[in-house]
């Protein structure tokens, strides 16, 4: 079965401890959630299984923010999330490599106007292992979305990250109706 490795929103602004809303960073650190999440880096590399990184970010102006969204006009008020900055950039502890595929997104599904349907086709993905912070924002939204186009899904819930322990049990647990979840 042709399968993925998907990781989403490694990046400073949210999971570095200087990060402008880092809010799951604490939970990254202390539950070795990077760490996890190289490990399943390295296998994949071993199994020859592509990797795709996806980071949310906007344009200096932010004008693909939408003013509405709580959780994306907050980051504007910070000036959060801008491209080109170390916000944006994948933290320096994730194992990314110059043959990497790293894709941009301004929403919370890694679907919703990316490159990654096309990778996914273009490759005959059938099984995607998902990775990321936050548990119950990226990683569930994507986990939903990809299991309601047919996708197989795994989700590895010690390289997923949210704000506490029982944000991310409790989206764990609604993603096991829809998808696997291991370690």
């Amino acid at each position: 079965m042709n399968t993925l490795l998907l990781c989403i929103d490694f990046i400073n602004d949210i999971i570095h401890p200087k990060g402008k809303i880092a809010a799951s960073a604490k939970f990254v650190a202390e539950h070795q959630v990077i760490q996890h999440a190289n490990a399943a880096i390295a296998t994949a590399r071993v199994k020859n299984i592509p990797i795709v990184f996806v980071k949310v970010g906007f344009s200096p102006n932010y004008i693909e923010c939408p003013a509405h969204s709580p959780v994306f006009a907050k980051a504007k008020e910070l000036g959060a999330l801008q491209l080109g900055t170390w916000g944006t950039e994948l933290h320096e502890e994730l194992d990314v490599q110059p043959n990497d595929t790293i894709i941009m997104k301004h929403r919370v599904s890694a679907l919703y106007a990316t490159s990654l349907a096309t990778i996914l086709t273009a490759q005959r993905i059938e099984k995607v292992i998902i990775c990321g912070v936050s548990t119950n924002m990226t990683v569930e939204t994507t986990t939903r979305e990809l299991h309601d186009r047919d996708y197989q899904v795994i989700v590895l819930s010690d390289a997923c990250g949210a704000t506490t322990q029982e944000i991310h049990t409790a989206s764990l647990t609604t993603l096991a109706r829809i998808a696997t979840v291991q370690n």
